[in-house]
């Protein structure tokens, strides 16, 4: 289930955006990399998405979040479910990755995956693309 709305616009150049934590930060902080991904997106009318669990992992729950805060506003939260955990759990299987931060990891993809695919804003191209390849659909890291 996805909050927020998309524009109708262009043909996209990917079918969603899905932002790691990394990529989250990268936007509230106005890297060029990470607005111009987005930027692109939006006028594409395609999806930007940030996983909730991404929230529990880039937050502090103080006024630190002030600038995240103000660009979620923006943007899509995709609640995690139990079929998006199944795929996370499936990706890491057949990756070969094992660990807490391989999760989040695998569930961004996972979170993609659901989408149909598409890109993912990161500063970890190389795990998202071994849990990428994992799977069918053509997911790219942007790297920021």
């Amino acid at each position: 289930m996805v909050r927020g709305g998309v524009a109708k616009g262009p043909p996209a150049p990917w079918p969603s955006l899905v932002l790691d934590s990394e990529g989250l930060w990268s936007v509230s902080r106005s890297e060029s990399n990470a607005q111009a991904a987005v930027q692109a997106s939006w006028n594409a009318g395609v999806r930007v998405v940030v996983p909730s669990i991404v929230l529990a992992e880039t937050l502090f729950g103080d006024q630190r979040d002030a600038p995240v805060n103000q660009v979620l506003k923006k943007l899509a939260i995709f609640s995690v479910d139990e079929d998006v955990a199944r795929v996370a759990a499936r990706l890491k299987r057949l990756s070969g990755m094992s660990g807490v931060a391989s999760t989040i990891d695998a569930i961004v993809v996972a979170v993609s995956v659901s989408l149909g695919g598409g890109a993912i804003l990161t500063s970890d191209p190389d795990d998202i693309k071994q849990l990428a390849d994992a799977q069918p659909l053509p997911i790219h890291p942007i790297v920021m």
